[in-house]
């Protein structure tokens, strides 16, 4: 009797311990899918107000991760492994092919990135569009707008922002846009020119002395914060207006206004 009664009390542990390995495994299984819903979907803090929704920004609600920029404020160098063999030699002596050159196929090399106005599209389709007509300039009421001059080349009378004499206050109109019957300024994009940064060792607020001109004259709302008194350049929401530019009092200007990297082209008609 005490062999039965010790077998069957050892088959009874041995299934308690089964029923308790499956049941922590069945609950395992369970609480990871519960624990990548709640992940994925939980709610997250968002400093974006109703105001961007009112007036269309819904933009500004999307993941920046999911829909690239329309405008590259500043190009980006990428790591790609350098793949090119060496070239064959013999005493020094290359012999390797010459490869084919595809000359007059490829598009002509970028200029220099300028200081274009709002809602200028790509560079190459402006030069090719722009008739330097000047009603862009004549529409600005601030006078913003100025024709590039003649040293500049092929780009000479084409419209630019010249911050240091008079800059763009981003009107909510925009009549520069408005005027232009070329098309090679349009208000379907982001009205972004470029970023502006501040230079630390130049800027008053970063030498003790009390100066906010820069974030207090600003049009963009956010695009500049004060911390401790010291300024910061939001670039998500810097347009690249100039504003901070044409108002820093220091002795050599702090802010240096760097030109949109690219702009988004129109796309090719074929009749």
């Amino acid at each position: 009797m005490d062999d039965k009664e010790t077998s069957e009390n050892a088959g009874a542990n041995r299934i308690a311990s089964y029923r308790t390995a499956f049941k922590k495994q069945f609950a395992a299984a369970i609480r990871f899918p519960l624990r990548a819903c709640r992940f994925l979907f939980r709610t997250r803090p968002t400093n974006r107000s109703r105001r961007d929704l009112i007036q269309g920004r819904l933009w500004r609600l999307m993941p920046q991760s999911r829909f690239p920029p329309l405008v590259t404020r500043l190009p980006k160098p990428e790591d790609r492994p350098n793949t090119q063999e060496a070239p064959r030699s013999i005493n020094g002596i290359n012999i390797a092919p010459v490869p084919p050159t595809d000359l007059g196929t490829k598009r002509a090399a970028q200029t220099l990135p300028l200081h274009r106005p709002p809602g200028a599209i790509d560079e190459f389709q402006f030069l090719s569009g722009c008739t330097r007509c000047g009603d862009c300039i004549t529409a600005c009421p601030h006078d913003a707008i100025v024709k590039a001059p003649d040293r500049l080349g092929d780009v000479a009378g084409t419209p630019i922002i010249e911050a240091d004499h008079s800059a763009c206050m981003m009107c909510e109109d925009f009549p520069c846009i408005a005027s232009c019957e070329p098309g090679v300024l349009i208000d379907s994009i982001s009205p972004i020119m470029g970023t502006a940064r501040i230079t630390e060792h130049l800027c008053l607020a970063h030498h003790s002395t009390l100066c906010t001109v820069c974030s207090e004259r600003c049009p963009v709302e956010g695009a500049i914060v004060v911390t401790q008194g010291k300024p910061t350049v939001n670039e998500n929401d810097c347009t690249g207006c100039g504003v901070c530019r044409y108002v820093c009092p220091a002795p050599e200007n702090a802010i240096l206004l760097m030109p949109a990297f690219a702009r988004p082209g129109l796309a090719q008609r074929h009749d």
